[in-house]
């Protein structure tokens, strides 16, 4: 590019348009490991939280077609990667078109329902979903789906009415409680993940403790702990009640001991359970690691056998770093004999 405007006699003209134009839809899927691939269905976003910017920078919700989507999965499976992600800006928003077309043909149900029949591979995960998106159908045929995993990352933001409010989220507290319980009531061994902003103006301590009080007492499974950060053209960055930054910190630690406890107890909860394990392709100094379909982080001993591909074990301990080990058979000529690795 730089190399044809130095050929150009006279000045150059460069075009541009806004960013707000952007409005189709590039397929596209990543893939950098044999392990699990990343396919996009959906981009941009039309929700107006006072704190981002993505819907400047993305653009407008739009989304990829149903046949589109069902053709890239299953290019990926015959790959042989074995797990795919299917992602976006706004996920749950599936379903609206290019050029701002709010009529497009099929639904995020639609989708997920197409997937599972005619794509053959061994696992699915919805990367992250809005809770006013989660819908109850959504979380029923997971339940019922032998792809689609139970796991669910969900965005909180904060546990404060008054906060979401500020953030003009698309939902208040006792929806996202409402969710979680649905979830939990269909299947009580799904993971689920929470994504959290901590400093927002007007967070006083006592917003603050509403969400950590919310939280704690939420059957949850992990956190994704976010300070707040200032960004130009948001409303947020005017807001009076700025928090200091070393508060800010403070209450984010706050949250990641509180996201350790969780992770900790929905991993013993598992332990003595038989769950699939889709085994990472990589030895790292002697061990291999993996995901369960239920997002428990598992260690095992190096095996070449199991690179890239899925096997039940039972999950049997907790190691000292935080990994979940794994009961295995090992047959010897006298006996069977379990051990933990």
């Amino acid at each position: 590019f730089l190399g044809a405007l130095e050929k150009t006699e006279g000045p150059a003209q460069m075009h541009s348009c806004e960013i707000g134009e952007a409005n189709t839809f590039v397929s596209s899927y990543s893939a950098g490991d044999r392990t699990r691939a990343f396919l996009k269905v959906q981009d941009g976003c039309d929700y107006k939280c006072t704190y981002c910017t993505i819907p400047l920078a993305r653009g407008i919700s739009r989304s990829d077609t149903l046949e589109n989507v069902v053709s890239r999965a299953q290019e990926i499976a015959e790959k042989g990667i074995p797990e795919i992600v299917l992602t976006g800006v706004n996920v749950g928003d599936y379903g609206k078109g290019e050029f701002g077309n709010k009529r497009h043909e099929n639904t995020f149900m639609e989708l997920v329902e197409a997937l599972d029949q005619r794509v053959d591979v061994d696992r699915m995960r919805i990367s992250s979903i809005e809770p006013n998106l989660l819908r109850n159908e959504i979380i029923e045929f997971t339940h019922r789906s032998k792809k689609f995993v139970p796991h669910f990352h969900i965005p909180l933001q904060s546990g404060s009415d008054t906060l979401l409010k500020l953030m003009k989220r698309r939902y208040m507290s006792g929806l996202y409680r409402q969710r979680v319980e649905t979830i939990k009531a269909a299947n009580p061994d799904t993971c689920i993940g929470v994504d959290v902003i901590v400093g927002f103006p007007g967070e006083t301590e006592e917003l603050f403790l509403e969400t950590y009080n919310f939280l704690n007492e939420l059957d949850i499974s992990y956190l994704h702990v976010f300070t707040y950060s200032e960004r130009a053209n948001t409303l947020a960055a005017g807001m009076e009640g700025v928090v200091p930054i070393p508060e800010r910190k403070r209450r984010n630690k706050m949250l990641r001991i509180l996201s350790e406890k969780k992770k900790r107890a929905f991993y013993e909860s598992q332990l003595g359970k038989r769950r699939p394990i889709l085994f990472e392709g990589e030895n790292r100094e002697g061990y291999m690691y993996g995901y369960s379909d239920n997002y428990v982080r598992v260690r095992t001993f190096w095996d070449p056998e199991l690179a890239n591909k899925t096997k039940t074990f039972c999950l049997s301990g907790i190691c000292d770093e935080g990994f979940v080990t794994l009961e295995v058979e090992s047959r010897t000529a006298n006996a069977t004999d379990f051990s933990r690795i």
